[in-house]
């Protein structure tokens, strides 16, 4: 979704549907007319804010559960590749929840579409193999006119349908020999061009953790100062606890961003009591400035000492709340558990209709029981389009209740 583009508010319909809010789902069905060109709309523009965020499921099953139309869907086939992706996915789910119409709409396109390998691709990862495996024939000849190279299902199944690529062996990395004080020494030369120094940190990262790296992170940006290397990300997860005192100078200064951030994520990860107003600092700055991506580590973070960190309570509430991103949504709740639960109880009902799995899974795991919440877990046991491990859990969770199998 572009960055530019604004949600609606978060207590709206079409707010919550934008983030895939289970509220959301539960206003719709009590008005599905007012609700159909919303949900049609969340399938014709993507309102994800990042390409991890689930929509499908949520969005097929609102169009199931208000009986609404498929055209406006299957319409969508014709649009752009991101488009007939999202598209395709809905139907998808669809057909498995006992849909013709949507299965027949995405075997027509196999034949005609323009993003036909990708709508097929889609079908045999989800589909049983005989609701696809007819097409074997319009697979092969359209495939030999576009001439393009395939693997994975269906093509492992029916034969390559095109020449595959010729794949050597993998290139070996070019620093792999040299020893991690050599490496070392070569991130601390300034003159070492961009490329060296991050085939430098890569050969480390396949390493173990090393600490003299610890006083070079300050140079470890891009020429242009605006970004860390990307290898040393995972060459300071290494290192642990070792590099908490380090961190902290590093989140305490202001320029450049991502030294500050890189310092935030290894306190979340390892700080200390001491360490807790910089994070809660850091989350309201992340609200303030309306930074989606990243808080998720810091609630992590805070998660870590319970009660005692009540300051974050308001702001985690109000992530959970407005955040578009909704990967990250699952991580608040968690957080808001150990720190403040008060109130959670019809938190953890709405997450049964939540766009996110791990959302539901929450749900299924603490939503007080209740004759709405075993029918619920009796939907998400029986649904077709459902995630296994979702599935599972809701009838665990449902044989625990009722005491029955």
């Amino acid at each position: 979704m572009g960055r530019g583009v604004r949600y609606a508010p978060a207590g709206t319909l079409p707010g919550l549907l934008q983030r895939g809010r289970g509220l959301g789902a539960r206003m719709a069905a009590e008005n599905p007319a007012a609700a159909g060109d919303l949900v049609h709309g969340c399938i014709r523009w993507d309102w994800r804010w990042d390409s991890v965020d689930q929509r499908a499921l949520y969005l097929a099953r609102l169009v199931r559960d208000l009986a609404l139309p498929l055209g406006p869907v299957a319409d969508l086939l014709a649009g752009d590749e991101d488009t007939c992706e999202r598209a395709t996915r809905v139907l998808g789910l669809l057909a498995l929840g006992g849909s013709a119409e949507a299965r027949e709409e995405l075997r027509a396109y196999v034949r005609d579409g323009e993003h036909w390998v990708a709508a097929l691709e889609e079908m045999a990862r989800r589909w049983p193999v005989e609701w696809w495996d007819d097409l074997a024939g319009t697979a092969r000849d359209r495939a030999g006119r576009d001439r393009d190279d395939r693997w994975g299902q269906p093509w492992d199944r029916w034969g390559p349908a095109a020449p595959r690529p010729v794949r050597g062996p993998s290139r070996p990395q070019p620093l792999a020999e040299v020893g991690n004080a050599g490496l070392l020494e070569l991130l601390a030369d300034p003159e070492e061009p961009e490329e060296r120094r991050t085939a430098a940190l890569d050969v480390l990262d396949d390493r173990g953790p090393e600490p003299g790296v610890i006083p070079l992170v300050p140079s470890l940006g891009t020429a242009d100062g605006k970004h860390l290397l990307w290898p040393a990300i995972g060459v300071v997860e290494k290192l642990g606890t070792s590099a908490v005192p380090a961190a902290r100078e590093w989140a305490a200064v202001a320029e450049p961003a991502w030294l500050r951030l890189l310092g935030h994520n290894v306190l979340a990860e390892h700080g200390e009591p001491e360490d807790v107003p910089v994070l809660v600092a850091e989350l309201e700055r992340d609200w303030v400035e309306r930074r989606w991506c990243g808080p998720r580590r810091t609630a992590r973070g805070l998660r870590r000492f319970g009660a005692g960190v009540g300051d974050a309570v308001s702001l985690l509430r109000r992530f959970w709340l407005w955040t578009p991103h909704s990967y990250e949504r699952a991580s608040y709740l968690e957080a808001l558990a150990a720190i403040g639960p008060a109130g959670l109880a019809e938190v953890y009902v709405e997450c049964l209709w939540d766009c996110e799995d791990d959302a539901r899974l929450l749900g299924i795991a603490h939503a007080p029981d209740g004759a709405e919440v075993r029918d619920r877990l009796a939907y998400l046991r029986g649904d077709p389009m459902e995630e296994p491990e979702v599935r599972a859990a809701a009838g665990a969770r449902l044989a625990t209740l009722t005491g029955s199998p």
